[in-house]
């Protein structure tokens, strides 16, 4: 049975679509530009560095093990410590300085050998259109220290492995990164929801025993006939009890969360599988087109047939 989070995020097709193991001497620095319906990670595999990211005030200094999730895209600075934002170079520089041509390890800085800096970095895309509570309320950045020792032996061992398959020759090196690289992005998310659950942010509903049995429940089994009253049975609550801890914990009433879902289901099935309008409305529950068409172009702004065409 696919858990929670996993359906999240299949159904928003989150796809590795880039990876790079890096090799930066100092001084060096980097200017990544922001991109739309992308999300990244850094893992600093050996040394240290400084990221500055569009927006924060304060810049990340990072050491060996720490990783970043970057879930927006966006724009960010990646420096050595004796390097200032104003040195860094863009990315594109960067790649056609170092001859990187999207094979082996990027080599780029300065000449201080004994000075590396090595990261591993994943790019990840989610559908265009593509939208949960979840990811749109994710803050800018999410910063774990000590992140492969503190998840366990299975990370750091997985880390290790991405460290060395990622732009290696060895046959299957790519598919092994990236799978790998989507694992250690989905581990991420687990370990911020957790950490917001214990502090009562944004997004702790996830983390709410009552509420994600809910949650699970419609998950599962998403064109059933869910009212309010049928998902406060699921969380063992009372009506009024479930409907305002939800809307507390995750910023929206139940029913918009149901029926958000479920036009990403119908976006999926449309841009995925190319399915029917018919077909998409059913998958989602509806047994009127017209009902299910106005539903959809509510959420996503197009009616179904056009959206399909256009992506």
């Amino acid at each position: 049975m696919t858990d929670l989070l996993s359906d999240i995020l299949t159904k928003l097709s989150l796809k590795g679509t880039l990876y790079f193991r890096t090799s930066f001497t100092e001084p060096w620095g980097v200017r990544v530009p922001a991109f739309e319906n992308v999300a990244r990670f850094h893992y600093v595999h050996r040394g240290e560095c400084v990221v500055r990211i569009a927006g924060e005030d304060r810049p990340l200094r990072m050491a060996k093990g720490d990783l970043v999730l970057i879930p927006h895209g966006a724009a960010h600075i990646l420096n050595c410590r004796h390097s200032g934002p104003e040195d860094a170079l863009p990315l594109d520089d960067v790649l056609e300085r170092s001859g990187y041509d999207g094979a082996g390890v990027l080599v780029y800085g300065g000449n201080e050998p004994d000075m590396e800096t090595q990261l591993v970095c994943g790019h990840f895309s989610l559908a265009r259109g593509s939208r949960h509570v979840l990811f749109d309320r994710l803050p800018s950045s999410i910063l774990i220290r000590d992140y492969g020792t503190e998840a366990g032996d299975w990370l750091e061992a997985t880390l290790r492995v991405i460290g060395a398959e990622a732009g290696s020759d060895k046959y299957g090196a790519d598919l092994i990164s990236l799978k790998l690289s989507e694992a250690i992005f989905a581990q991420a998310i687990r370990r911020h929801l957790a950490d917001v659950a214990a502090a009562g942010g944004p997004l702790s509903g996830f983390g709410d025993s009552n509420l994600s049995r809910a949650l699970t429940a419609f998950h599962r089994d998403p064109v059933a006939t869910w009212t309010v009253e049928a998902l406060a049975r699921e969380a063992a609550l009372s009506r009024t009890s479930f409907a305002l801890r939800f809307s507390d914990k995750l910023g929206i009433t139940p029913m918009q969360y149901v029926t958000s879902w479920r036009m990403q289901i119908a976006r999926n099935a449309l841009v995925e599988r190319g399915a029917s309008v018919a077909e998409a409305a059913e998958l989602c529950g509806y047994s009127s087109e017209a009902a299910f068409s106005r539903a959809f172009k509510k959420e996503l702004g197009l009616a179904p047939a056009a959206y399909r065409s256009m992506h």
